[in-house]
Formats: C-alpha cells, structure tokens, sequence
C-alpha cells in the first residue's frame, strides 16, 4: 500500500494503481444535461452523486437515516465518480493539473453541523490522487434534500492541460 508520501511523486493514474483504487463506470446524466463540459483550461463537472449504475447506492439525510461515516462514504463514492467522469472526458486523470474547486452539498436533518467531516471524505481521496499541493478551495452546504435521496452532490471544476 503506497504512503500519502510515495504518492505525491507519482501521477494521478499511478496513485489510483498504489492505492488500489478501481474508478466505477461513469455515471450517466439523469437529466438534459451532460456530465462534463470543458472551457479553455477548465473543466466542469456537473453534480456527482453517490451512485453505481443508473441508480442512487446510498439514500437518506446526515442526522436522521445516516450517521456521519455513513456519509463519508457516499462523499467518496460520489468522489469516486468525479474521478471517473474526469478520465472518461480527459482519457487520463494525468492531465489534470490542478483541482480548483471542490462545493459539497450535504443533504442533513435536525441540528446537524457535521458536513465538513463528511465533505472531507471527498477532499482526502482527491488530495490522495492528485496530492495535497493541488488541493482545492471549498465550499460545503447543508441542505434539505438532494437529486435522488442521496445525502451527498459534489460540484467540481479542473484546470487541465491544453
């Protein structure tokens, strides 16, 4: 198993093989909209969800249904998907150069004040692909209710090579 050190060294593509991570299939639109679009520099992905095929794998609000590591595991499952809509537009996670921006919207009931400890589940494994010194700003909401019932949407922009 590589160490968050070794990793930093290696490319995007590598750190997925040393870290044993498989990227599901991308998902597919559930909408008139399209995954990904990219402007000059700078890719944008549309909402990521914590799904596997065309339907939602975790389903619930952080404080009612789920607890907190239930969260965190939707957050890096809806990670895991930006990774694999990324390399589905790019063809290789290696030429992203930076990630921008990461919003976490976290669906949450009650007095919940935990959504930046089921965002960071999202922030840790992008840190854990690209490394921490291409970490990015983030923004993290709580909300009502999310596409689907899921208790997590990751909003995520790239800056990639020409």
């Amino acid at each position: 198993m590589a160490t968050r050190e070794s990793s930093r060294r290696a490319s995007a593509e590598q750190r997925l093989k040393e870290l044993g991570i498989e990227l599901p299939a991308p998902p597919e639109p559930f909408g008139a909209y399209v995954e990904a679009v990219q402007t000059g520099k700078l890719l944008f992905l549309s909402g990521m969800l914590p799904t596997e095929g065309h339907a939602a794998q975790v389903i619930g609000c952080v404080g009612a249904e789920l607890d907190v590591p239930a969260g965190r595991d939707a957050a890096r499952l809806a990670a895991l998907n930006v990774l694999a809509v990324a390399r589905k537009h790019l063809g290789s996670l290696d030429h992203v150069t930076r990630v921008v921006r990461l919003g976490v919207s976290v669906a949450t009931s009650g007095d919940v004040r935990d959504q930046p400890k089921v965002a960071d589940a999202a922030s840790e494994l992008l840190q854990d692909v690209f490394g921490k010194d291409k970490s990015p700003c983030r923004l993290v909401y709580g909300v009502a209710s999310l596409p689907l019932g899921t208790p997590v949407e990751l909003e995520v922009i790239f800056e990639v090579e020409d």
